[in-house]
């Protein structure tokens, strides 16, 4: 027997950094038409970043957890409509941290994540700082693929390309 015969099945998954950004859907819209279409599966990862100051201790853990429960809500929705589109059932990821080292540090851990996928803003002033990170000076040691796909895509240019 080949060892690729007794290696366990993997299964692709799209990772996609949920942001407050509109661009963020044409993101999730992509992976999960791609996931949709090879048998994938998609992760939405969304990070809470510290506060730029800090609080009085009960404070700050009140807006940790609001956060946090914030970050529930939308992914869940996320989700519904996700399954809605693709009847596919995306795993969620809520860390506490920053954006770029919890992306790495998840791709790092889970071996069947096999592209992430960025949306990059239509507005004037740039891609976005991940994409720009990511895909400037990391492209070359970045672990797995980065699809990016312009976020002023509409539904049906996405669906056409996927």
């Amino acid at each position: 027997m080949s060892s690729e015969a007794q290696a366990p099945s993997r299964r692709n998954k799209f990772l996609v950094v949920v942001d407050d950004t509109p661009e963020c859907r044409t993101a999730i819209r992509f992976a999960c038409r791609r996931a949709w279409h090879v048998g994938g599966g998609v992760i939405l990862l969304r990070v809470i970043e510290p506060p730029d100051f800090q609080h009085w201790m009960g404070v700050e853990q009140v807006m940790r957890e609001e956060a946090r429960e914030a970050a529930e809500e939308l992914l869940q929705s996320l989700a519904d409509d996700i399954s809605k589109d693709t009847n596919l059932v995306p795993e969620f990821v809520i860390r506490d941290g920053y954006v770029k080292d919890e992306l790495i540090g998840l791709i790092e851990e889970d071996p069947d994540i096999r592209i992430l996928v960025l949306a990059a803003s239509p507005d004037t002033g740039g891609p976005g700082p991940l994409v720009k990170s990511l895909v400037g000076e990391m492209s070359g040691t970045f672990a797995i693929p980065i699809t990016v796909v312009p976020g002023n895509l509409t539904d049906q240019q996405l669906d056409a390309v996927t």
